[in-house]
């Protein structure tokens, strides 16, 4: 039997659909999984599927002698449930036992893509220790999710690039296709470079759902819109250009799915999980000073889903002093149109929040980033691709007079009467008591970019009072301290 072109270790639901991927792609591909049941069972559901181009081993040794040389393997085990602590790394330890036991096995060149959440400093630990051996170490985000691991996911590597070229016709052949029908794979950079970028993916995937969640519950409560409605109101709202995507495209359909005929969304628990990203995004943020308020009140909202017991002691003691009024049809057919509005220009600040992290990012970790390349791998096979993206990928051209033109329109579009319509749809849900957190940040984040002045000169003030830290002036250079009392 022809040896295997790839291995794959990790046959959970995203390893089991990429290695079919693979395989349905012409390569042939070597699993394994420490539970050799999950193995036999894979081998005897799919093993047909693709002309027995998947095989499956039961050990390592069988594993790895079943490989071509160089062998590339890909891990989609656990990364590690677990944040680090600020200026740490995860706690990646199923990733590491797996490495440990395998790189023994390992020759020299031989390629390990780790598939999974990964912390980026993890990934650059493992880079570094395997290079002393001789091995190298690819950091690859994958977004999709389970579809998008079978039919074509969007993939960001980071690492040595002369391994990446070793992988990437394999990689660029399994990728979801862009907007003008290229592979969504580019090779991000060096380090963790490629985890990063998929981390803040998820930073902004976390902000964009609290957005598109909040733009639910201010239809179902001041609008009154039931669930068959709410489903036209956000299809429609996908035919926006700037809005069309994935995530609204999903959530128009869980609005009508029903169980026992009941609307499944009306019985779901409010409390929402989160498996670590969103938090290492906003930690990362804090740690190098910068400012990614969607994202925070994102990974909060999320937080505060959480609390339940205390939520449900708060509501009998918390009144809220709320108008009575209903809306006219006039006022839903106004309050659609300020969602929608309002929506769009957040989605953007969105988007705009995360390219800002991982740019003043790969200047602190001296990554020599692409940024057209990295968001257009984001316009297919990914969570958070949408057509918005066609703009913001053109508004990062080289040609200077594109990127100009882009970045202008993108600015007109936040001006204007969406943005008159943005701020009225926020004093709407203050008023009715709904919090918005995600929307309001954004507009904060606007506000606090656009106002000539803020009001931290106060702050300045107050800091020099009580502890003589000082301050710098607008009329004279220098630093300043001042006897107040």
């Amino acid at each position: 039997m022809s040896k295997s072109q790839i291995g794959l270790i990790g046959l959970a639901t995203m390893g089991a659909n990429l290695a079919r991927n693979i395989a349905n792609k012409g390569f042939r591909v070597s699993v394994f999984n420490r539970t050799t049941e999950k193995t036999e069972q894979f081998i005897k559901d799919f093993g047909k599927e693709s002309a027995g181009r998947i095989h499956g081993s039961t050990n390592l040794k069988e594993f790895i002698a079943s490989l071509e040389t160089p062998r590339k393997i890909i891990l989609l085990v656990k990364a590690g449930a677990k944040a680090p602590c600020p200026g740490e790394s995860g706690t990646g330890q199923p990733v590491d036992d797996v490495i440990a036991e395998l790189s023994p096995l390992l020759d020299k060149n031989d390629i390990l893509i780790d598939c999974g959440n990964s912390h980026f400093k993890d990934t650059e630990r493992r880079q570094n220790s395997l290079t002393t051996r001789d091995l190298n170490f690819i950091g690859c985000g994958i977004s999709g999710g389970e579809e998008g691991a079978l039919n074509g996911p969007s993939l960001m590597p980071g690492g040595k690039k002369s391994a990446y070229e070793k992988i990437h016709p394999i990689l660029e052949k399994i990728a979801a296709r862009d907007f003008s029908k290229n592979p969504c794979v580019v090779y991000i950079g060096p380090g963790g470079s490629g985890h990063f970028v998929k981390m803040v993916h998820n930073g902004i995937e976390y902000a964009i759902m609290q957005v598109i969640a909040e733009a639910y519950d201010i239809l179902r409560r001041v609008g009154k819109f039931s669930n068959p409605e709410l489903s036209k109101i956000f299809a429609n709202y996908n035919k926006n250009p700037n809005l069309k995507s994935f995530l609204l495209e999903i959530t128009t359909k869980i609005f009508t799915k029903k169980e026992d005929g009941k609307y499944i969304i009306d019985y779901i628990k409010d409390a929402a999980g989160q498996k670590g990203t969103g938090k290492w995004t906003t930690e990362i943020a804090h740690d190098l000073g910068i400012y990614i308020p969607a994202i925070n009140m994102a990974v909060d909202a999320r937080i505060v889903s959480g609390e339940t017991q205390m939520r449900a002691m708060s509501q009998s003691m918390l009144k809220q002093n709320l108008p009575s009024k209903k809306l006219s049809p006039s006022g839903k057919k106004n309050l659609i149109k300020q969602v929608e509005n309002a929506l769009e220009l957040a989605i953007i600040l969105c988007y705009e929040q995360g390219i800002a992290l991982i740019s003043k990012s790969a200047k602190e970790f001296k990554w020599n980033l692409n940024f057209a390349e990295i968001i257009r791998v984001w316009q297919g096979g990914c969570i958070i691709r949408s057509g918005y993206l066609k703009d913001l990928a053109l508004a990062f051209s080289t040609d200077k007079k594109i990127a100009t033109k882009t970045f202008q329109k993108i600015m007109k579009n936040l001006a204007g009467e969406k943005q008159k319509n943005w701020r009225k749809l926020m004093s709407l849900a203050i008023e009715n008591g709904i919090p918005v957190p995600s929307f309001y940040a954004c507009l904060n984040y606007f506000d606090s970019y656009a106002a000539k002045n803020l009001p931290q000169n106060l702050i300045q003030a107050q800091r020099d009072f009580f502890g003589a830290h000082g301050y710098e002036r607008t009329d004279k250079p220098g630093s300043f301290h001042t006897e107040w009392n």
